[in-house]
């Protein structure tokens, strides 16, 4: 994939971990915050990991397709946890990261298909 390619799925991974830092901030000030703790700790993950998978994308890194895996499936983890929540907060985060994760689920699998059988090369010493 070349650099306008991955552009979307920046965007989407930016726009998702803004709104995961957002997100894990505003629950730390909620009421009841104990049971806001797994929204948290998710929310915080996810916005590095958005943020690991924007930097790959933007070096046009060729382990990037494998970042956007994982990142995917952190998105999905966390949009399913603030999707649970009736906080506007939550609500905008688990908006966002199921636009992150179809973004990461598009670019992994453009680099899924460019490789045989879907596998990244090992890396060795």
């Amino acid at each position: 994939m070349n650099e306008q390619q991955f552009e979307a799925c920046i965007e989407a991974c930016n726009a998702c971990a803004a709104a995961c830092d957002l997100c894990a901030v505003s629950c730390l000030q909620e009421h009841d915050v104990k049971t806001m703790a797994r929204c948290v700790a998710l929310a915080m993950d996810c916005a590095e990991m958005c943020r690991v998978a924007a930097a790959f994308m933007a070096r046009g890194s060729d382990l990037a397709s494998a970042i956007c895996r994982a990142c995917a499936e952190v998105c999905e983890a966390c949009g399913d946890e603030c999707g649970k929540h009736t906080m506007r907060h939550c609500k905008a985060c688990a908006e966002a990261c199921l636009r992150g994760a179809d973004e990461c689920h598009r670019v992994a699998g453009a680099g899924a298909m460019a490789r045989p059988e879907g596998k990244v090369p090992m890396v060795t010493s």
